[in-house]
C-alpha cells in the first residue's frame, strides 16, 4: 500500500505533464496558423491563444465589447463561425450582407432548430421549410390586424391594473420589487389575455407559470450544440412542452366537439387565434394540424413575452435611475389625455410621443437579442472585399452594434429618449418584398433594427410597442421609481441566456402617486 501511493501520484504527475506538453503544442501550431497558413480568401480571425475556441469566450461574456474592440473580420470558432464586424461591414451594409441574404445562399432553420424546436415543437417555426414558416406567419397576422391591435388596448390595460392591485410585488404605499419577476407575470398575461384569448387566460394559474418557466429554461445557449443532453433544464423543458401542448389539445378538441371552428367576430373579447388556427388552410389544401396549432400557440405565447418582458423591465429601470424622466411621461399623460386620465384607448397611444420614444431608445441600447445567425450553404463573396465566407460557416449579424455606433448616434451609450423628436427612422415604401405573409419593408438600411429585417423580421413589432406602452403608462400613472438605496446605474446586462436581460437584482423602489 505504501508503495502503491508514490506510484499513482507519479502516473497522475505524468498525465500532467504529457497534457500540458500537448496544450502548448496546439498553442503553438495556432498562433503559427492565424499568423502564417491561413487562406487569403477566407475572412481572417481575431488572434487568440487557444485553438477551437478562439474568441468565443470574449463573445459570450460581453458581445458588443468584443465586436467594437475587434473591428476586424472575424472568426470566433475559426471554420465555424464567421462575424462581419470590420469598420466596413459593422454599419447598415453589413446587416444588409446577412439579415437580407438570399435563402439559397444563407439559412436560418439549421441554425435556429436545434434549440428551438424542444421549446416550440416539432412542424412550426425553425422545425419546418422557410416557405410553410411564411404561410404559419401569414395565418397569426390575424390576431395582428388594426382591429385586433385597437381591441388590445383596453384588455393590456386591465391587466396591469389588476396585477398591481392584486400582486404582492406592489402592497402597500410604498416598496422595492424584483422587478424583473414582476415584469415577467404582467407580460405573460398581457400576451396571453391578446393573443392567446379567454380560455388561455383562464389557465394561467401557478401550475402554467410554472410550466412557462420550465420551458423557458431551454434558451440556453448550450442548446444550440446539445439540446438532447440529460441536464436538469432539459428534463423540466421537455416536461412542460408535454403539458403545454396537451393544455392547448383540450381547448382545441373541446372547441371540435361544441362545433366551433369559425373566428370569433366579437373583438371586444380579443382576436381568438386558436379557433383562427383551426379554420385555416395551408396552400396544398391541408388543414393545419392540431399539434400545429398547439405548438404555434406555445410559440405566440413565448414570443410575446420574451422581448417584452425583457425590454419593460429596462424601461422601468431606466425610468427607476432617470425619476424627472417618469414625471415627464407622466405630465405628457395629464396634458394630453386629460387631468382625469381616463381609460386609455389605440387613439390615445398617438397622442404620447414621449411614451413612444422611452419605448425606441430602450430597444436601442437593450435589444432582447444581440445577434442574429445564419448558416452559409453556398460560397458568399463579401461585397467590396476580396474575402469569401465558405459553406459551413455561421454568419453573425448584430444590429444592436450599430444602434450603439457613434457614426450613427451621437453620444450612443446614454439614454435618451428626446433624441428621438430630432430624428426619424422612415423605411423606403419602395424597399418592400412579399415573403409569402404580405408586402414588408426589407428594413436593412436602417442602424436601428430591434426587431431583425429580412424574412425573418418579427411580425409581432406593432404588437411589441403597442403592448410596452400600454404597459408603461399605466405604471407611471399608478408609480413613482426610484433607485434602492447605494445604487446610483441600471444594471449591467447578463448575455448567458439567449435573451440579453438586466443582471440580478433588478430591484426598484417604488412609492405610489397620492
Amino acid at each position: 500500500m505504501d508503495l502503491l501511493v508514490p506510484l499513482v501520484a507519479g502516473q497522475i504527475l505524468r498525465i500532467i505533464y504529457y497534457s500540458t506538453g500537448i496544450l502548448l503544442v496546439s498553442i503553438i501550431l495556432n498562433v503559427i496558423t492565424q499568423l502564417v497558413f491561413y487562406s487569403r480568401k477566407e475572412p481572417p480571425v481575431v488572434f487568440h491563444w487557444v485553438p477551437f475556441l478562439g474568441s468565443t469566450i470574449a463573445y459570450g461574456v460581453d458581445p458588443y465589447q468584443f465586436f467594437f474592440a475587434s473591428r476586424a473580420k472575424v472568426s470566433v470558432l475559426r471554420k465555424y463561425i464567421s462575424s462581419l464586424i470590420s469598420s466596413q461591414t459593422i454599419s447598415v451594409d453589413g446587416n444588409e450582407f446577412v439579415l437580407n441574404g438570399k435563402l439559397k445562399d444563407v439559412n436560418a432553420e439549421e441554425i435556429y432548430s436545434k434549440l428551438t424546436t424542444p421549446i416550440f415543437g416539432t412542424g412550426v417555426v425553425y422545425d419546418c421549410p422557410n416557405s410553410k414558416l411564411m404561410e404559419q406567419k401569414k395565418f397569426i397576422k390575424f390576431g395582428l390586424s388594426q382591429t385586433a391591435l385597437e381591441s388590445y388596448v383596453p384588455l393590456i390595460a386591465d391587466e396591469v391594473t389588476f396585477y398591481i392591485k392584486s400582486s404582492g410585488n406592489f402592497k402597500g404605499k410604498s416598496g422595492t420589487t424584483d422587478l424583473a419577476a414582476a415584469m415577467a407575470e404582467i407580460t405573460t398575461f398581457t400576451a396571453a389575455c391578446t393573443l392567446q384569448g379567454e380560455e388561455v387566460r383562464s389557465k394561467l394559474t401557478s401550475e402554467f407559470a410554472e410550466l412557462f418557466h420550465d420551458l423557458d429554461l431551454g434558451f440556453q445557449p448550450i442548446n444550440f450544440m446539445l439540446p438532447w443532453a440529460p441536464f436538469p433544464h432539459n428534463r423540466k423543458r421537455d416536461i412542460a412542452h408535454a403539458r403545454m401542448r396537451a393544455i392547448y389539445l383540450e381547448i382545441i378538441q373541446a372547441r371540435r366537439d361544441a362545433g366551433l371552428t369559425d373566428p370569433s367576430p366579437d373583438r371586444t373579447k380579443g382576436t381568438d387565434m386558436i379557433s383562427n388556427l383551426m379554420s385555416s388552410i395551408y396552400r396544398d389544401g391541408s388543414p393545419v394540424p392540431d399539434k400545429e396549432i398547439a405548438h404555434m400557440m406555445i410559440t405566440l405565447l413565448m414570443a410575446g413575452q420574451h422581448s417584452s418582458s425583457a425590454i419593460s423591465c429596462w424601461i422601468i429601470l431606466r425610468l427607476a435611475s432617470n425619476p424627472t424622466m417618469t414625471e415627464k411621461l407622466y405630465e405628457e399623460q395629464l396634458q394630453n389625455l386629460g387631468p382625469d386620465l381616463p381609460p386609455l384607448e389605440y387613439k390615445d397611444l398617438d397622442k404620447l410621443p414621449l411614451h413612444r420614444n422611452v419605448i425606441k431608445e430602450t430597444l436601442r441600447i437593450h435589444s432582447s437579442i444581440h445577434t442574429l445567425m445564419r448558416k452559409v450553404k453556398n460560397p458568399l463573396p463579401v461585397p467590396g472585399t476580396e474575402y469569401v465566407v465558405p459553406p459551413s460557416h455561421t454568419l453573425l449579424s448584430s444590429p444592436g452594434v450599430t444602434a450603439r455606433d457613434a457614426r450613427y448616434f451621437r453620444d450612443p451609450l446614454k439614454w435618451d429618449p428626446h433624441r428621438w423628436e430630432e430624428r426619424v427612422e422612415e423605411e423606403n415604401e419602395e424597399d418592400t418584398v412579399d415573403y409569402g405573409y404580405g408586402a414588408v419593408s426589407k428594413g436593412t438600411r436602417s442602424p436601428y433594427l430591434p426587431f431583425g429585417a429580412g424574412r425573418h423580421r418579427c411580425i409581432g413589432e406593432k404588437f411589441a410597442y403597442l403592448n410596452l406602452e400600454v404597459i408603461v403608462a399605466m405604471m407611471v400613472r399608478r408609480f413613482r421609481f426610484f433607485n434602492p438605496e447605494g445604487v446610483e446605474e441600471v444594471p449591467d446586462t447578463d448575455y448567458s441566456s439567449l435573451f440579453s436581460r438586466p443582471m440580478q437584482p433588478a430591484n426598484v423602489r417604488w412609492e405610489v402617486r397620492s
